[in-house]
């Protein structure tokens, strides 16, 4: 079986969604681009909690499957669109948290520039625009226009979906983007918050380049 790493530690995530409420049931899908034009992705219908290693398929960036025999996620377009429009992305997971879902349903996204932590490193959450219908071309199509310039985004009455280089770089910011949920629904509870200024957030900004080599000095 191929890429035994990559399948264990995809598994650890599905495990982690799931004991973390972030995905329930059979929510949300995750994949791994394992080396050129061969992706690792999840199946359907199998609970993130309770995957392991040969369930995984491989796939072609056309999403033929290569290797496997179960039907890979029917949200799999979405995770390729990914890939074809940020060509450094290793990784891709989409979940359900139940705050960022909220938030979602709202159509509301994570833009204000209430906290130091999102303007240095997460940066802005936006939520797409419309709703897209399940496990079809719009839900990819959905996603195009942010891509280019975000990490995550909210997906309109449907969830959250984050991407990055590594998979727990992919992992880290559904986590990110859920505990800012969080925090700015505390702040709506209390009334509203102060939201930093033009020049902090440009100072905060400036910090990301550090926090990139940082990150780097750690793999």
């Amino acid at each position: 079986m191929q890429y035994q790493a990559e399948r264990e530690a995809v598994c650890q995530v599905g495990k982690l969604l799931y004991d973390r409420g972030y995905v329930a049931a059979n929510d949300g899908n995750i994949s791994v681009l394992a080396e050129e034009n061969r992706l690792l992705i999840t199946p359907s219908g199998i609970s993130k909690g309770r995957m392991t290693p040969e369930m995984l398929l491989v796939t072609d960036l056309e999403g033929h499957v290569l290797e496997g025999n179960r039907h890979p996620t029917s949200e799999g377009k979405m995770h390729l669109t990914v890939y074809r429009h940020r060509p450094e992305v290793r990784a891709v997971v989409h979940a359900h948290p139940p705050v960022s879902t909220a938030f979602s349903v709202c159509r509301r996204g994570l833009e204000t520039p209430y906290l130091a932590e999102l303007v240095a490193g997460l940066g802005k959450v936006p939520c797409t625009s419309a709703f897209a219908m399940l496990s079809t071309d719009e839900v990819p199509e959905s996603i195009q226009p942010y891509l280019a310039e975000y990490n995550a985004v909210l997906l309109a009455n449907h969830g959250s979906l984050a991407w990055g280089e590594t998979l727990w770089e992919a992992f880290d910011r559904v986590e990110a983007v859920e505990h800012t949920a969080k925090i700015l629904r505390n702040v709506q509870l209390l009334g509203g918050g102060v939201r930093l200024t033009e020049e902090e957030t440009t100072r905060l900004r400036s910090l990301q380049g550090m926090y990139r080599t940082l990150r780097e000095m750690t793999k």
